[in-house]
């Protein structure tokens, strides 16, 4: 299969490597490590401006109805920089789960900028992220209370608010919360902000179609996982760029480093990743668009490789940095840890190789 992204598309990349290149420049993303936020009033702004807060939404809801190829190129972009701030779990995470549970009123916020939310899915353990949701709803004198934790939420301390599944009789069932203020805790992406959020008889507003949405948030953690593949691979081709660059110019036993074998190996060997990624990532992103029969599986697929060539890529750029790579003043630490943050959410790479197992061995 051929893909390339159309004229439309390539004008977008180029709008928004402009727009990055302006707002967020390396000084810009390391003093968002310390904002509380992790993003300036001004540069959120501005992405509302543009409409990317409203990619996802549907026109009719006050977005641009765009989709997951579509939003591949904006976030390979963001990857590059990379870009610090809730647009990931804003405009892509809560607005996916909101179109897949047909909530218009948060889509309308959120395309208007108007409010930010999030979704807390991810709980203890390993595997499927849906499978092991544990939290319990409970309806008492007509309200629902929630009970359990939600112990990484991407902003979940700053979003207006949060989505939450959990357990009730019928399966699993979607509640929102309001201004869910979880508790900040340190990790992995210090351009993210990752909140625990403990709903120990937590009121709760019960929210989307009647019954079981145990099969919506399948889809929507499959989709979420395609956004964080292109994340990925954004991540990834800037590490490789910052290490063939400097290996350009260290010299070492009088001539630079690039011409050494071992080091055009390693190259040779992150380049062939970052290209198996892009044509996995860009395949489950086309296959989520238009309801392919094989869309599960093209997920799993590039997730499952995405994760894990990220982290190899990412850590191989430190290596060829040398000493200089393990140090604060080096960006390639910043690419790592992106790279082990994405793996770690809404199931692992490991988790996915599994599932792909699973859906080829019992198709």
């Amino acid at each position: 299969m051929e893909f390339t992204f159309s004229d439309d598309q390539d004008a977008l990349r180029e709008t928004v490597r402009a727009f990055l290149a302006k707002e967020s420049p390396g000084e810009y993303v390391r003093a968002m490590l310390e904002d509380e936020v992790g993003i300036s009033e001004h540069v959120w702004t501005q992405l509302v401006e543009l409409g990317w807060t409203g990619l996802l939404v549907p026109e009719d809801h006050g977005g641009v109805g765009m989709g997951l190829v579509d939003l591949a190129v904006v976030l390979e972009e963001m990857g590059r920089v990379p870009f610090p701030g809730p647009f990931l779990s804003s405009a892509v995470f809560a607005t996916l789960a909101a179109r897949q549970l047909g909530l218009d009123d948060q889509l309308r916020s959120l395309a208007s900028g108007a409010t930010r939310g999030t979704i807390a899915v991810d709980e203890l353990g390993h595997g499927d992220p849906v499978a092991r949701v544990r939290t319990r709803a409970k309806r008492k004198g007509g309200q629902w209370r929630l009970h359990g934790l939600k112990p990484v939420v991407l902003d979940g301390a700053g979003a207006d608010w949060v989505l939450v599944p959990a357990r009730t009789q019928e399966g699993i069932g979607t509640f929102l919360i309001e201004a869910p203020q979880g508790e900040p805790v340190p990790t992995w992406d210090h351009t993210r902000r990752v909140a625990r959020l403990d709903l120990d008889g937590r009121v709760a507003e019960r929210v989307g179609p009647d019954g079981d949405h145990t099969a919506h948030w399948r889809r929507i953690v499959d989709d979420a996982n395609v956004a964080l593949c292109c994340d990925l691979l954004g991540v990834m081709e800037q590490a490789h760029h910052l290490a063939v660059e400097y290996a350009k110019v260290r010299v070492q036993f009088d001539r630079p480093i690039a011409t050494f074998q071992v080091i055009k190996h390693k190259a040779v060997d992150m380049l062939h990743a970052i290209e198996l990624t892009r044509v996995g990532t860009h395949y489950a992103a086309w296959t989520s668009d238009t309801e392919e029969p094989d869309r599960a599986e093209a997920v799993a697929m590039a997730m499952g490789f995405a994760s894990e060539s990220a982290n190899a890529v990412c850590g191989e750029s430190i290596q060829i940095h040398g000493g200089v790579g393990f140090t604060w003043d080096c960006d390639a630490h910043l690419f790592y840890r992106r790279a082990k943050q994405d793996d770690l959410l809404l199931g692992s790479g490991g988790w996915h190789r599994q599932k792909l197992a699973d859906l080829v061995l019992t198709a």
